[in-house]
């Protein structure tokens, strides 16, 4: 498998994981767009009155999966989510989250909840 295709299992593994946890999906690879200056969110998932943002990142090992997500990165995503809340104001009343997914090889993953 190369990066992209090994990265597509990793989201598909974090939807199916925080299924499992009780999450439902809203929306996977949500791009705000041009214009907005906001990059792509992972995956949108709704439990309740709580909308969680997850980032996914896969990685050769777990300390390098733990800091890749950068401080750019982080303001792009919160650009994102407001893009998406400004648009959806069916969520506008939810407390917002922002998650991380890590995976690393053979099949190792860490769900960080409120990572940023």
């Amino acid at each position: 498998m190369n990066n992209k295709q090994t990265g597509h299992f990793a989201e598909l593994a974090a939807r199916f994981i925080l299924f499992l946890k009780g999450y439902r999906l809203i929306a996977g690879n949500y791009v705000t767009g041009r214009g907005t200056k906001a990059g792509e969110i992972d995956i949108i998932v709704c439990r309740g009155k709580e909308l969680v943002f997850v980032e996914v990142k896969k990685r050769t090992n777990a300390e390098t999966a733990a800091h890749a997500v950068s401080k750019t990165q982080q303001q792009r995503i919160r650009r994102a989510a407001e893009v998406f809340l400004g648009r959806h104001k069916l969520y506008g009343n939810h407390k917002i989250r922002f998650d991380v997914f890590l995976f690393w090889p053979p099949f190792c993953f860490k769900h960080i909840p409120n990572a940023f």
